[in-house]
């Protein structure tokens, strides 16, 4: 398993339901809702809504003791088309947390919409799932795409040049035809159903979409539905990267609004 230990001390104030996320109980909103319901206490006292921390503090939910979990997971996954990527059976669908069923709480970094494929990142640790998801940071997603006609240079032009999609136009990006109708397309930013959404815009319609890169994790041979821990290499790299400057990665990338 890809881990560090020791490295996560609670040594600075906290939002409490950071600090209920980052620990494996609940995602942030949850832990509101169990906040609100009288549910978690600090030191004995109940706690309220947007309350901070610090080390030493008792926290209790559900009359237990939690603590940060030492141990940093971060796991790269195959999404099968049909599994969706929510941490809640209460859509009755397959979702990416029962599929993975790893032993102890991850949650998916971002989305893959249902009918979609390939890579999504899944980690215990909430403070790298903003890093790597916010717009902002120009951080790199690259996608294989079919569609349903043969691709042309104008279309291919279109794609790279920005799309006027969702009250936007979209960030110039690289765009390589590799296939009569597949083309692969790396993209600094996550709209909803962006490549679907760019593709309608030019008349195409995908017919399959399989992200296989995020940032420096390759999705490489692993097999549909099944998932590998991050190497320490791997993470390492990655590591780097979050701490770029943001400025280096968008001069990388051009200008783009």
């Amino acid at each position: 398993m890809m881990a560090e230990k020791g490295q996560k001390q609670q040594t600075e104030k906290m939002r409490l339901n950071r600090f209920l996320s980052e620990a494996g109980v609940c995602s942030r909103r949850e832990a509101d809702v169990l906040i609100e319901k009288g549910l978690v206490s600090v030191d004995g006292q109940p706690a309220v809504l947007g309350m901070q921390i610090f080390s030493g503090q008792e926290v209790m939910v559900k009359g237990k003791v939690v603590a940060l979990e030492e141990e940093f997971i971060l796991l790269a996954v195959n999404k099968p088309v049909g599994v969706v990527c929510t941490t809640t059976s209460r859509f009755q669908e397959e979702n990416i947390v029962d599929l993975v069923h790893y032993p102890k709480r991850v949650y998916p970094i971002g989305r893959l919409d249902k009918s979609s494929e390939g890579l999504i990142l899944m980690t215990n640790k909430g403070e790298i799932v903003n890093q790597i998801l916010k717009g902002s940071n120009y951080h790199e997603k690259e996608y294989v795409v079919s569609v349903h006609k043969p691709v042309t240079e104008e279309f291919l032009d279109k794609m790279r040049n920005g799309i006027p999609i969702l009250d936007t136009v979209t960030r110039p990006c690289e765009v390589k035809q590799i296939g009569e109708k597949r083309f692969t397309i790396v993209l600094t930013q996550g709209l909803n159903r962006q490549i679907r959404r760019m593709c309608e815009y030019c008349g195409y319609r995908v017919v399959k979409l399989k992200r296989v890169r995020v940032m420096n994790i390759q999705l490489g041979n692993l097999k549909s539905g099944e998932y590998r821990e991050v190497s320490k290499k791997e993470w390492d790299v990655l590591k780097r990267m979050l701490e770029e400057p943001t400025e280096k990665r968008v001069g990388q990338h051009g200008k783009r609004g």
